[in-house]
């Protein structure tokens, strides 16, 4: 790794989460840097707004509501496509409750809390809890009644769940189809929470209107709720599947037996921030234990366990998954740990119960690991045994290398010197008769580390994992997932190319 790379050698604002005004550039590397943009013909505006876009975390608006009410199709229009589940049967179980929204050319984070409705609790006091998770992680919250029924007893309760957590709210009337039923959405300014938006989420009527609101609710540039006084407790999420044994390894690592696990699923709400010892130093982890999985609550449960698990992501810099190493790599495991590679934050993978493994498994899990996780092969490893204890102390030098890898910034003119090695030796294939070249680029943030790349063409996804895995061969970036946008110039020496942003799907 190189030591001259840290971010205490360049910019002490990293160390309370906060990046100067040009993302993660000192004033003399942008000038530099606008004057190499100048020179290859991009606008100043376009350059400036391609940096900010790379710096500091979006904020998150939550979409809550009772059941019925059109939470999902009211996201889906949000989007602009049909990327949330739109189903009737209660407790439908989807890949993610966290989508990326963008609205008047501000960019946001969406939870969407339609997947979920029911458990064993009743579904009043289900509503409450998956509202409760989705209002703590969002920096604004869009309250979805149906007009067309007015307000329930269910929705008054969440008019008073709303009072007692001072987040901005903008009510949505859904179902309003039509001018007819614009009265109805009237009668909901008798809920006290300011003015209802008619919508008509099923065919687009008002949605416009509601984003502005929208986007006057939510903050510009939300601080990093990670973000802790220099030197302090870092924070790490403990997150994995149902079951996996993260209370297990919590108490072991606390040293005595604070976390409940209770077999009703849904019963523990609240993540339990707990302050240990790990290593000689204090560490605060995150905990999203409390699910357990029971067959005929599978969908809850699940839907239930990923917003926890992205509500722990927003408040946590490092993530630890764990996963049960005596069962087959689960698509449940992929898709948390996609979670925290998508969140941003730095990676350790612990696999639980490598100590009950015999040889013939071990070498299947290899092969299973190969296979399934050759995404993350970035990400430190550690097999210990939540029950036993069992080298639980290596699990400190893998976070302090995925945190050392996750602040890492790499100066703009070492960046471009070894952009202009890769490119001369390893150019892009030809296309179509055209060879898109990387013209100059530029890290502009870290905290993941964000790099903006600025070419003459598009370049295929193959060709950006390629540049991905040789920045991490040349500086690093052990246990940090890596973004990467590219800005394509249209026209040569006009001085007026509209560049387009490329980005990592």
């Amino acid at each position: 790794m190189h030591d001259d790379l840290h971010p205490s050698d360049h910019d002490s604002d990293h160390d309370q989460g906060t990046e100067a005004p040009h993302g993660a550039l000192s004033d003399a590397e942008y000038e530099e840097f606008m004057r190499l943009a100048a020179e290859e013909g991009f606008e100043a505006a376009e350059v400036d707004s391609e940096l900010a876009r790379s710096s500091g975390r979006l904020p998150v608006l939550a979409v809550i509501g009772r059941p019925n009410v059109g939470k999902s199709t009211l996201v889906n229009r949000i989007l602009g496509r049909r990327e949330a589940v739109v189903e009737d049967r209660p407790g439908v179980t989807r890949d993610r409750v966290t989508y990326q929204a963008e609205w008047a050319g501000r960019r946001f984070k969406v939870v969407d809390t339609g997947g979920w409705e029911q458990d064993v609790l009743g579904i009043e006091a289900s509503v409450a809890a998956q509202a409760e998770f989705a209002i703590e992680a969002a920096d604004a919250v869009v309250f979805v009644v149906d007009a067309s029924v007015g307000a329930t007893d269910t929705d008054e309760d969440m008019v008073r769940l709303l009072r007692t957590t001072g987040k901005p709210v903008v009510l949505c009337a859904n179902k309003v189809d039509g001018p007819s039923a614009e009265s109805d959405a009237a009668y909901l300014w008798a809920l006290g929470i300011g003015e209802p938006h008619p919508v008509s989420a099923l065919h687009g009527r008002g949605t416009g209107d509601l984003l502005d609101a929208v986007l006057q609710a939510l903050p510009e540039a939300p601080p990093e709720t990670f973000s802790v006084a220099p030197g302090g407790p870092r924070r790490i999420a403990l997150i994995g599947r149902p079951n996996v044994g993260k209370s297990s390894l919590l108490n072991k690592v606390a040293g005595e037996e604070r976390v409940v696990v209770n077999e009703l699923a849904g019963t523990t709400r609240d993540p339990v921030d707990e302050v240990v010892e790990l290593g000689g130093k204090p560490w605060v982890f995150v905990d999203t234990a409390g699910i357990r999985r029971r067959t005929h609550l599978q969908a809850g449960a699940d839907y239930y366990a990923s917003l926890r698990t992205a509500a722990a992501l927003e408040k946590a810099e490092a993530a630890v998954v764990l996963i049960d190493a005596s069962e087959t790599i689960s698509v449940q495991d992929t898709r948390i740990l996609t979670m925290a590679v998508e969140a941003g934050r730095a990676l350790v993978i612990a696999y639980n119960k490598w100590d009950t493994l015999d040889e013939e498994r071990r070498h299947y899990l290899e092969r299973e690991i190969e296979r399934d996780l050759g995404q993350v092969r970035w990400a430190p490893r550690v097999n210990v045994s939540a029950t036993t204890g069992r080298h639980l102390e290596k699990l400190v030098p893998a976070l302090e290398r995925a945190l050392e890898g996750w602040e890492t910034r790499v100066p703009t003119g070492k960046l471009n010197a070894f952009l202009g090695e890769l490119v001369a030796a390893h150019p892009h294939p030809v296309r179509g008769g055209k060879q898109p070249r990387i013209l100059f680029g530029t890290q502009a943030g870290s905290r993941p580390p964000r790099f903006v790349l600025f070419a003459t063409g598009f370049l295929e996804a193959g060709y950006r994992r390629f540049i991905e895995r040789r920045l991490r061969e040349e500086f690093g970036f052990e246990g940090t997932p890596i973004q990467l946008s590219v800005r394509v110039r249209e026209k040569r020496g006009t001085g007026k190319g509209k560049g387009r942003p490329q980005r990592r799907g």
